[in-house]
């Protein structure tokens, strides 16, 4: 035996452990225990600990600036709607003393406060007569007609994704136009005139429908709708050209074509009772189904997959949007570009929801034409037809309107 192999330091291996030496949990060697047991990793797991107690933290400060946007949004909705009604009601009453004979607003106040509480005041019987029977179902008409076109036009312009559309894009008003003219050729009365242009409204609108259903049979229904409400729009406006080419120039062209400027100069609290039934069968309903206006925007395949009956509800949205259309031209004839600027204003104010902007549009239409109809019984010795202001006001508007697209699409 060499010396090599009997000292083994000298050979490079390490001698062989004595199996009394490592047997686990020896208890007299704790040293090689702790050799042959892995170190835990610590320092790994406390990082890992801290990046998830990291994300949480964030996570919490997400959703509390998430809920604190959201109050904060819903309070200055909600402060913008009481601006908008308080706006509302102080024009009601000033509009209420303006004309050829100014009432000041403190005697309308105690006209109405006598007429609605029995409250006693210093108002002469003329000027009652003046505020309740003469102005006051005039200013109520207009606060419904601004509220339905402007309700109407915001669900349209939700159901079609296109903030251009009008309430008579389906071909309402051209519609109710042909009924009113031709109801006045042939000397009918003005209960007569109003129950036409109503019924001929709503029979245009379903002619537009059907005929898109029958043509589309499950292609892009939306564009269909707008390509045959063009049709049959065009088509009632040649019969009503027919009927004015027609009627005697003296006696019945002039009433013809008065009537379809549009005026709420003779509107009575009769005609005003008639007109609620289709006003609330169609406000009523929008109102109610205005959050699923959003589902629409992401498209008809994922509306659908959030549950929502699209064909149901672009056919119910249709009806309530004519009824309140066919029922605004029969008592006030022809009013346009009121549902097309009044819902832009409002997205301009409160954002895109529908959920604020529908019923918003109907404080703001009211708004718009109580302002309008006061000008145009104010600004001229002889009153201006309601069509023709609300076109002048509403054209230059649909310009901006345009403008402001071209600019955005350039920039994107």
């Amino acid at each position: 035996m060499t010396t090599d192999e009997k000292n083994p330091r000298t050979t490079g291996e390490a001698p062989a452990a004595s199996p009394e030496l490592s047997a686990p949990g020896d208890a007299a060697n704790p040293a090689c225990t702790d050799a042959a047991t892995p170190a835990e990793p610590t320092e790994p797991a406390a990082s890992a600990e801290e990046a998830a107690r990291a994300r949480e933290d964030a996570a919490r400060k997400t959703l509390a600036h998430r809920e604190g946007a959201f109050q904060m949004r819903r309070r200055s909705v909600a402060f913008k709607a009481i601006v908008s009604v308080a706006v509302l009601l102080v024009l009601f009453v000033i509009s209420l003393g303006v004309g050829r004979t100014s009432i000041p607003p403190q005697t309308v106040l105690e006209i109405l406060g006598n007429r609605l509480f029995g409250m006693q005041g210093t108002f002469t019987a003329g000027q009652a007569t003046i505020v309740i029977d003469i102005r006051l179902p005039r200013i109520v008409a207009a606060m419904l007609v601004g509220s339905a076109l402007a309700v109407s036009g915001a669900a349209y312009q939700g159901l079609f994704k296109n903030p251009m559309v009008s309430p008579d894009i389906l071909g309402a008003s051209a519609g109710a136009s042909f009924g009113a003219a031709l109801s006045l050729l042939l000397n009918a009365s003005n209960r007569i005139v109003q129950l036409a242009a109503f019924v001929m409204g709503f029979v245009a609108v379903m002619i537009t429908y059907f005929s898109s259903k029958r043509v589309g049979r499950g292609t892009n229904m939306t564009l269909l709708l707008v390509l045959c409400g063009l049709i049959v729009g065009t088509l009632f406006q040649a019969f009503v050209s027919l009927i004015k080419y027609v009627a005697a120039p003296d006696s019945k062209l002039p009433e013809i074509t008065y009537w379809l400027m549009g005026s709420i100069a003779k509107v009575t609290w009769d005609n005003l009772k008639v007109f609620m039934i289709p006003y609330l069968l169609g406000i009523v309903p929008l109102l109610l189904l205005r959050w699923r206006l959003n589902t629409l925007a992401f498209g008809d395949a994922e509306a659908e997959s959030l549950g929502v009956n699209v064909s149901l509800l672009r056919g119910v949205l249709i009806v309530c949007s004519t009824l309140l259309t066919s029922a605004v031209v029969a008592i006030a004839g022809v009013v346009g570009w009121v549902g097309l600027i009044i819902p832009h204003i409002v997205r301009f104010i409160t954002g895109p929801d529908n959920r604020i902007v529908v019923p918003l549009s109907l404080v703001f239409g009211a708004i718009f034409l109580v302002l309008v109809d006061t000008c145009c019984r104010t600004l001229m010795a002889s009153e201006i037809p309601l069509g023709i202001l609300t076109s002048v006001i509403g054209a230059p508007f649909f310009f901006v309107i345009l403008l402001r697209t071209q600019r955005g699409g350039g920039s994107e």
